[in-house]
C-alpha cells in the first residue's frame, strides 16, 4: 500500500533525507555538502513529501516556488528497491497536486538527462536548448502545465 505524507515533522524530513543521502550521495556520488541545503533544516524550510509503501520510506521529493506562477519541483529520489513500482510517479503527482491546490499554475524541474523520458510521460516539456551539470551530472530543465 502506497501512502503520500506531507512532511510535517522532523523524523519524516530525516526520512526524506536518509532516501535523498542513499540514492544522490552513495548511489550517484553527490557530494553531501551539495545534496542537503538550508531547505532542509526544517519541515518548514520548504514542502517536502515522503512516500511510504507497505509501512516502509521508500521515495521522496521536495518543492519550492520558483515565481508567482511556478514551483519547482527537486530531490526526487526513489530508493533502488522502490524503482518501478510507480513511487516517482507518486511522489510527482503528490507535488504537482499540492502546487496546483496552492494556487500555482505550472511546475518546473531540472531532470538527470537519464530520467527525462520517465519526466516526459508525466507531461513534461524539455524547455533548456542545451544539457548543463548540475553535481556533475548532466541534466535539462523541464516544464508542466497544472
Amino acid at each position: 500500500m502506497k501512502e503520500i505524507i506531507h512532511v510535517t515533522t522532523q523524523q519524516q524530513l530525516n526520512e526524506c533525507l536518509d532516501i535523498r543521502k542513499e540514492v544522490f550521495v552513495v548511489e550517484q556520488q553527490v557530494d553531501v555538502s551539495l545534496e542537503i541545503d538550508e531547505f532542509d533544516e526544517s519541515p518548514e524550510s520548504c514542502r517536502h513529501v515522503l512516500l511510504q509503501q507497505d509501512g516502509k520510506p521508500s521515495a521522496a521529493g521536495r518543492m519550492r516556488p520558483y515565481t508567482d506562477d511556478t514551483m519547482k519541483l527537486q530531490r526526487i529520489a526513489v530508493l533502488k528497491s522502490a524503482r518501478g513500482t510507480g513511487a516517482g510517479k507518486a511522489i510527482v503527482l503528490a507535488l504537482e497536486e499540492e502546487a496546483h491546490r496552492l494556487g500555482y499554475n505550472y511546475t518546473l524541474l531540472d531532470a538527470q538527462c537519464q530520467a527525462e523520458g520517465f519526466y516526459s510521460k508525466l507531461g513534461y516539456i524539455t524547455i533548456s536548448t542545451e544539457t548543463f551539470l548540475d553535481a556533475g551530472i548532466p541534466h535539462v530543465r523541464m516544464r508542466k502545465t497544472l
